[in-house]
């Protein structure tokens, strides 16, 4: 794991709200804390309703994590593009955030309850 990237279990239960709408829940998330951004709660994909994501050409690359892809979140007030990200196959060190999904955007609301 790069020296600066610490994941851990995410403590309690973490939802994850779109427009309102809670999109998921989960007691097995997981926290992604690295040096300079904030902390990123990442979700298991059985936690989040999938019906509602649509894949996204988009990808980006991180050189600690690897290539994210993205998912454009369908919700009642629209489409959010590229709301989402996964690294479906990340870099040794941070193996244990594979396949999980983390959501950003103004729209977007990720709280532990």
């Amino acid at each position: 794991m790069a020296a600066d990237i610490v994941i851990t279990p995410a403590a309690g239960t973490w939802v994850v709200r779109i427009a309102g709408a809670v999109l998921g829940e989960s007691t097995k998330a997981m926290s992604l804390k690295e040096n300079g951004y904030d902390e990123v709660i990442y979700f298991p994909r059985d936690d989040i309703a999938m019906a509602f994501l649509e894949p996204s050409d988009k990808t980006t690359v991180c050189p600690k994590k690897g290539t994210a892809s993205y998912f454009s979140v369908e919700a009642k007030s629209g489409t959010l593009p590229d709301a989402v990200w996964s690294y479906e196959d990340p870099i040794d060190g941070v193996k244990e955030i594979a396949g999980m999904l983390a959501f950003q955007g103004d729209k977007v609301a990720v709280e532990q309850v």
